[in-house]
């Protein structure tokens, strides 16, 4: 009897002393739905947001509260509301706002005198130093919550029909529309002056995975001049912030008024760029009395703000006092949309700031060089840890989507073993279509009991053309497996080359283990910045005289069979190699290579191309710049070591691996190469080596700045056959070559040398649209200048320069350039050149 009654009394206890519930929905007057507004404690920054239909929900201790509703343009309003012990229902609040009723100062214009806003904003200016870093350090908490929505969806997108599986698969109904990507995450946020970051994410979810999500706040600072939303891909110069040192000379301002919120005057500011086409936004921002701080915003960019990607993103900021005269980000919700071939996506990214913390007492060594970590158990958090934590209420729609999406990720987790799920797969691999025998290749995935077996077949109806071979067959196949318990990848490859004028087939082969980085249950994106490989090949094969390979065979082809042009000198050689990689947590990369060669030369044996040319022959098949008659055979055995560093790396540490986030230090790099005398029967005796530092530095609304600098020689010359000559990359086709590592009009082989001492400098400069922005066509197509110059000087009879300059994001993928030259200090040449260059160009692949 006592035990019962003692339960009872516990039972009283916990329910009158447990939180108490308050919710409710945001409209204003008209009842229509105000999403993402804010709602908080008067005072403090304990608080929530209410989602995209209104509703939010707050769990509190009982005790008498003022709640505080905040939305951008209406007015604030205030609740009091009393959270009872042991209530049996939870509060309601309904938050009714009206639009924001602003005053208008008595301010004495005279005819041509400028608009009142004009003189809040230079105050604004002078004050902006100030509050860009208010604290000395702070900590606080983070929650993310990040949707991106699909509204229409063709029936078909590049000529590739989407069928209802296709829709199933990506979680949407049967007309195309519903969620394409959900997550949300909480992230500990800790700042110490002058720049030390550390994110902690402790819990992170993605819908229909075992993903982190979307973890990273995106603090959008609009006390910096220069203003990077999601880093450089939406505009690599940033955008000019409408307090920035120079805003007058990018914006217009019109006073609309002012408000009074807890007996301060705010004045709302209308935003206007002076220009299209300049990196501005456009929209409110508003502007404490006397203090000249930022309350709240609501700003847009457009592409006439040249916003890459995107078609509009809507940036909407409310600010409160953490502390005595320090205001800081408690909600920023950006909304972005995008319509693409016919695609049509909506999506929106949701950040509340919680639990400041002002004066916090770090460990010694808190920050260090890892930026972002992530928890341990950061994806295994139950549904009603979410529940109870979250500070915006799920949409009917989301929570609809975890359930669907995450159970159909279960299932398909715990039946992975099982033959019925793996027979599911096997029949998706589809059928060998046009694109896979011309074009990518044929790939086919094997799911067994225990691994994932990739076999990869090169094009195989690819070939190539040129005057040793005359028409090439090419081939090659891999197959990749992971062995010892999934943390290796074992891949073998083997090649075959015939040529079928000179009636040579080659054939070489190699085997190499490396780390397993795929995607698993621990490594969800298969990310890590530790890598070890170690590769075996060997046979016989077909290499350049230049191993860095200036021409790519296709482009040779063209060149033979339409220009009677042969510029890609090849040799055969019977050959092995090892070669062993590591690149290791402290940022160091080590490569280590032997290498056998038994070198045989080649002669042309066809001189055929499409159209004869009177006075134009093609040359022998050897390096006819630099030596006078073909090689002899002969071996070589080389051994080499590269070691590049880039000292300051910053890292995210996952639970199992890090990633590297890159420094603001340039990359070092070192290498050296020994040839063997006597070795195997080599030829070979010198010592080369090279030291290179590159770097690509971030100019802001100037452009991006990229160079790279090299010196080198050999140590040791005795014995240097014209294959290990140093050669500069040279290029005389139409095509760009790599624009850091070689010379667009320079002769392939006319200035290899083998001396003490040569030097190289690469640089260029993109404007990313600075200029080209004030040239009407020019902006509206979004083509951006870039120029620059490629030198190298080994001495006065052996030297080279050229400078460049063009247009580059044409159609977001192409670079156009005309280019000078001088060889040797007199021979002077000029020519065009078409590359890749833009926004697109890393999704191609030349091959």
């Amino acid at each position: 009897m006592r035990s019962v009654s003692l339960s009872l009394i516990i039972l009283v206890a916990f329910f009158n002393s447990r939180a108490g519930i308050v919710r409710g929905t945001v409209t204003d007057t008209k009842g229509t739905i105000l999403p993402f507004a804010s709602v908080f404690i008067k005072e403090t920054t304990i608080g929530v947001t209410a989602n995209n239909l209104g509703k939010y929900e707050l769990d509190l201790e009982p005790g008498d509260y003022t709640l505080v509703c905040q939305y951008v343009g209406y007015a604030r309003q205030e609740k009091k509301i009393k959270v009872g012990p042991g209530q049996a229902g939870a509060v309601v609040a309904d938050f009714h706002l009206s639009i924001q009723q602003l005053s208008m100062k008595e301010f004495v214009v005279r005819p041509g005198g400028e608009d009142p806003a004009y003189a809040i904003i230079r105050h604004a200016i002078k004050k902006r130093k100030d509050y860009q870093s208010p604290l000395d350090s702070f900590t606080c908490e983070a929650y993310i919550k990040t949707t991106v929505q699909l509204r229409k969806l063709p029936e078909k997108i590049f000529g590739q029909k989407i069928d209802s599986s296709d829709k199933k698969e990506m979680g949407l109904d049967s007309t195309g529309k519903g969620i394409l990507f959900l997550s949300e995450s909480f992230t500990k946020v800790s700042f110490k002056k002058p720049e030390k970051l550390k994110l902690e994410v402790i819990s992170g979810r993605e819908s229909g995975s075992n993903g982190y999500g979307f973890d990273f706040p995106t603090f959008i600072n609009f006390y910096n001049n220069n203003v990077v939303v999601f880093g450089p891909a939406l505009n690599a110069r940033g955008f000019v912030s409408p307090i920035a040192d120079g805003a007058l000379n990018y914006y217009r301002y019109k006073y609309l008024g002012s408000f009074f919120e807890d007996g301060k005057e705010v004045n709302k500011i209308k935003v206007i760029p002076r220009r299209k086409y300049e990196p501005l936004f456009s929209g409110i921002i508003n502007i404490t009395e006397d203090d000249w701080r930022i309350h709240s915003l609501d700003l847009i960019l457009v592409k006439t703000a040249q916003l890459e990607i995107l078609d509009t993103l809507h940036i909407n900021q409310i600010m409160v006092p953490v502390a005595k005269n320090v205001w800081q980000t408690k909600n920023q919700t950006i909304f972005m949309t995008l319509k693409l071939f016919g695609v049509d996506v909506a999506g929106n990214v949701l950040d509340v700031y919680n639990k400041y913390d002002i004066k916090p007492k770090f460990p010694k060594n808190y920050f260090n060089r890892t930026v972002i970590k992530y928890d341990t158990a950061i994806n295994k958090k139950t549904t009603r840890y979410w529940d109870s934590l979250r500070p915006v209420q799920l949409e009917p729609a989301e929570v609809k989507d975890y359930a669907v999406k995450d159970s159909i990720f279960h299932y398909n987790r715990d039946s992975s073993q099982t033959k019925h799920y793996r027979d599911s797969l096997q029949r998706r691999e589809g059928k060998i279509t046009y694109n896979n025998l011309y074009l990518t290749g044929i790939t086919y995935k094997h799911y067994g009991p225990k691994r994932v077996t990739v076999y990869r077949i090169e094009p195989p109806l690819s070939g190539d053309y040129n005057t040793v071979e005359g028409w090439a067959l090419k081939e090659g196949a891999s197959v990749s497996t992971p062995v010892f318990k999934n943390k290796e990848l074992l891949s073998v490859g083997s090649n075959f080359r015939y040529g079928f004028n000179n009636r040579h087939f080659n054939s070489w082969a190699s085997v190499g283990l490396s780390r397993n980085n795929s995607p698993s249950q621990d490594n969800p994106y298969g990310l890590a910045y530790e890598h070890r490989s170690f590769e075996l090949s060997g046979g016989k094969r077909i290499e350049q005289f230049n191993n860095d390979n200036p021409i790519s065979p296709a482009i040779n082809a063209f060149y033979t069979l339409f220009f009677k042009e042969n510029y890609e000198k090849i040799y055969e050689n019977y050959f092995g190699q090892a070669e062993y990689s590591n690149r290791m947590e402290n940022g160091l990369d080590l490569r280590v290579n032997a290498l056998f060669e038994d070198r045989l030369p080649l002669n042309n044996t066809t001189d055929y191309s499409y159209f004869s040319y009177k006075y134009r022959k093609f040359t022998a098949n050897y390096p006819v710049e630099r030596i006078d008659s073909q090689f002899t055979r002969h071996r070589a055995f080389l051994t080499g070591v590269d070691l590049q560093y880039q000292p300051g790396q910053r890292f995210i540490e996952f639970p199992n691996h890090k990633v590297s986030i890159g420094s603001k230090y340039p990359i070092l790099e070192f290498f050296y190469q020994h040839g063997w005398k006597n070795v195997f029967n080599s030829i070979t005796d010198f010592d080369k080596w090279s030291f290179s530092v590159s770097d690509n530095l971030n100019l802001k609304l100037k452009g991006l700045l990229r160079y790279r600098l090299t010196i080198g020689g050999f140590i040791t010359a005795r014995d240097v056959p014209i294959q290990d000559y140093q050669h500069f990359n040279g290029n005389q086709t139409f095509f760009e070559s790599q624009y850091l590592n070689s010379f667009q009009l320079a002769p392939y082989y006319a200035n290899s040398t083998t001396a003490s001492l040569y030097s190289t400098g690469h640089l260029e400069y993109h404007l990313n649209g600075f200029l080209t922005n004030k040239i009407p066509l020019f902006r509206r197509l979004s083509w951006w200048l870039e120029g620059g110059s490629n030198v190298f000087y080994v001495n006065a009879n052996n030297n080279y320069v050229e400078v460049f300059g063009g247009l580059e994001n044409v159609f977001k993928i192409f670079r156009v350039d005309f280019v000078a030259s001088y060889l040797d200090g007199q021979k002077g040449q000029v020519g065009f050149r078409l590359g890749f260059g833009g926004l697109l160009q890393g999704t191609v692949q030349r091959r």
